[in-house]
C-alpha cells in the first residue's frame, strides 16, 4: 500500500492544508466512519452467547468518541474516577460503566460504590477496602491467569512480572476475605496485554481463565480483556488482526465452559486500542531539514509531548508525506532520514532512519494510527500546548471535537 489515507479516503475530499490552516499543527485527525466501523467489529466480537464490548477509555477518552460509544451501544472501562465522571458527563448510566482500578484511595472505590458502578478489585488488599466500605456488597475481582502479551513489557499485564491482578493460588484467600465481609464476587476480569496481532495468546488466555473461574459460584459475567492489535506496518502490507478467527475459537472455548458452568453468564472484552488507533492520523509541518555527520533530519512540530508512543515503547508509526495536500509517494524518490520533533530531548524523534519519500520544508507530515494513546497522553512538556483535535464526519465536514490549549491555560491554574 502506497498511501493509507488514499486507500481508505481518509479525509473525505477535504484538503488537508486546509484543516492544517484552520486549526493549527500539530493537529489529531479523526474518521467518524472508520471510528465506527471498529466499534461494530468489536461488538460482534461473540455471536451465539451473551456478550457485551466495553470500550477501555485510558485509550482515548475525548467526549465526542466516547458519545460515539454510547450511541453505538458499546459500554465502557475506566480506570480511575476521573474517567468514570468523563463517562458520566458523556451520558453512561451507571450500568454500562465498569470501574477497573489499580491501587486506588478510599475515595475513588466509595464514588463508585455510592453511585452504583460495577468494581473490579486489583488485588486482595483493595478487596478487604471495599469489604470494609461496602459490606454485603457485589464486585468482581481481576485475575492473572499466568500468561501475558504485547508488544513492550511495559503493557504486558498477566504473567509472573506484572503489578496487576490477584494469582490463582489466592483465590482460597480471596475467598474468605469475601465471606468475611460478605461481599458477592459476581465477575471476574483479566487483561493480558496490548497488541498482540495473532488471536492464539487470547486464547490460551481465556482458556486458563474461564479453568479458573470454574472454582467461583453464581458470576453474572466473565471479561476477558482486550489487547487486540492494529497493523502499525500497514504501508508495508502488514495484515489485518483476524477477529474473525477470534470468534470462531473463543466461542469453542466457551462452549466448552458452559458445558460445565451453567448459567446465565455475559461475556465481555475490553479493547481500547483496536477501536480507535486507526480512525485518527496527526498533521505536522516540517520546519527544518539538515544533515548532521552523514545523517538526515526532517524537524516536524509533532514532537514527543503530541505523541509519546515512540519515546516511551519504541513503538512505530507509518508516516506519510503530504504536499499541496496530496500524498507524495515513494515511486517519486526516497531517502533515509529520521523524522523528529521540536523537543530537547535525544529520544524526540517519530521515525528514525526512515526510508520515506523525500521531503522538504513547508510539507506535511502524516503520521498514522494515532487514535489510541496518542493525545491521551499528551502532555505540556517544553511548555507547549497540547494540540487540537478534529474529527472528519461521515457527511464529510470537519468539526472541532477539542480545542487547542493556549499559553493562558498553561498558567490558569498558579
Amino acid at each position: 500500500m502506497e498511501s493509507f489515507v488514499n486507500e481508505v479516503n481518509f479525509f473525505e475530499g477535504n484538503n488537508p492544508e486546509d484543516i492544517a490552516a484552520k486549526f493549527g499543527t500539530p493537529v489529531y485527525v479523526y474518521n467518524e466512519r472508520i471510528l465506527r466501523h471498529r466499534i461494530r467489529k468489536v461488538a460482534g466480537a461473540i455471536k451465539n452467547y451473551p456478550y457485551r464490548a466495553n470500550f477501555s477509555i485510558k485509550a482515548n477518552s475525548n467526549l465526542e468518541i466516547l458519545k460515539i460509544a454510547l450511541e453505538e451501544g458499546i459500554n465502557c472501562d475506566a480506570m480511575s474516577i476521573g474517567e468514570v465522571k468523563l463517562l458520566e458527563h458523556a451520558g453512561f448510566p451507571a450500568e454500562r460503566i465498569f470501574f477497573v482500578p489499580n491501587n486506588v484511595a478510599d475515595e475513588e472505590l466509595k464514588y463508585a460504590i455510592d453511585h452504583k458502578i460495577m468494581v473490579s478489585l486489583d488485588s486482595l488488599s483493595q478487596l478487604e477496602r471495599f469489604g470494609v466500605l461496602n459490606p454485603g456488597g457485589k464486585c468482581a475481582v481481576r485475575i492473572n491467569p499466568g500468561v501475558g502479551a504485547g508488544h513492550s513489557d511495559s503493557v504486558v499485564t498477566a504473567g509472573k512480572n506484572t503489578k496487576f491482578a490477584v494469582e490463582e493460588k489466592d483465590v482460597p484467600e480471596l475467598k474468605k476475605v469475601a465471606e468475611k465481609h460478605m461481599i458477592k464476587i459476581v465477575g471476574l476480569n483479566q487483561h493480558i496485554g496490548s497488541l498482540f496481532m495473532e488471536p492464539k495468546p487470547y486464547i490460551d488466555a481465556a482458556r486458563n481463565f474461564l479453568r479458573i473461574a470454574r472454582q467461583f459460584e453464581g458470576l453474572e459475567f466473565v471479561d476477558f480483556g482486550g489487547g487486540f492489535g492494529i497493523p502499525y506496518h500497514k504501508l508495508s502490507g502488514e495484515k489485518e488482526f483476524d477477529m474473525d478467527l477470534l470468534t470462531e475459537e473463543l466461542e469453542k472455548v466457551i462452549a466448552e465452559f458452559e458445558k460445565d458452568y451453567g448459567g446465565n453468564i455475559l461475556y465481555k472484552s475490553e479493547p481500547g486500542r483496536y477501536v480507535v488507533a486507526d480512525s485518527a492520523v496527526i498533521l505536522g509541518r516540517v520546519h527544518a531539514v539538515k544533515e548532521s555527520y552523514e545523517k538526515r533530519y526532517v524537524g516536524t512540530d509533532i514532537g514527543q509531548n503530541v505523541l509519546v508512543r515512540p519515546t516511551l515503547y519504541g513503538s512505530w508509526h507509518d508516516v506519510e508525506v503530504l504536499r499541496e495536500g496530496k500524498p507524495v509517494l515513494p515511486s517519486s524518490g526516497t531517502r533515509v532520514v529520521s523524522v523528529t520533533g521540536n523537543i530537547c530531548e535525544s529520544g524526540d524523534i517519530i521515525a528514525k532512519e526512515r526510508e520515506l519519500p523525500i521531503i522538504g520544508e513547508g510539507d506535511l507530515i502524516c503520521v498514522l494510527d494515532a487514535g489510541a494513546y496518542g493525545y491521551s497522553m499528551c502532555s505540556p512538556y517544553n511548555s507547549r500546548p497540547r494540540p487540537a483535535e478534529v474529527m472528519i464526519g461521515e457527511d464529510g465536514s470537519v468539526r472541532c471535537i477539542r480545542k487547542a490549549e493556549t499559553f493562558e491555560d498553561l498558567i490558569r491554574l498558579f
